[in-house]
């Protein structure tokens, strides 16, 4: 693995929560969601999983697949295309229309909202 390759992992998303059912720490990482570490000390968790991380990383790459992209380095056009029946389209022109708003913006305002 080349020191640019290693460093990747330190770019994945991590969470860390506490797990009442294995009362431990559970670090997890977002780009790889069937990995998971458990430590009772919740650093060790994040640090056991960097390093089971690091293995699986490395094992793709042994093996030619591709290395999933750290969410903070991918590109996003701002741009995002939904499909819903017809029925609720109507239904969001409407409430744009009554809001007084364009379609767009009245989406827009409702998932800032969430």
């Amino acid at each position: 693995m080349h020191a640019k390759d290693a460093s990747i992992v330190a770019h994945y998303r991590y969470s860390v929560a506490w797990s009442p059912e294995d009362e431990e720490y559970v670090a997890t990482v977002t780009e790889f969601p069937s990995l998971s570490w458990l430590d009772p000390d919740r650093e060790e968790a994040v640090r056991g999983l960097e390093r089971l991380l690091r293995e699986v990383v490395e094992d793709m790459m042994a093996n030619g697949e591709e290395i999933p992209l750290p969410f903070a380095e991918r590109h996003y056009s701002g741009n995002l295309k939904v499909r819903v029946s017809p029925e609720k389209h109507r239904q969001l022109a409407v409430c744009a229309q009554e809001q007084g708003v364009s379609l767009n913006r009245y989406l827009t305002e409702r998932l800032i909202a969430s």
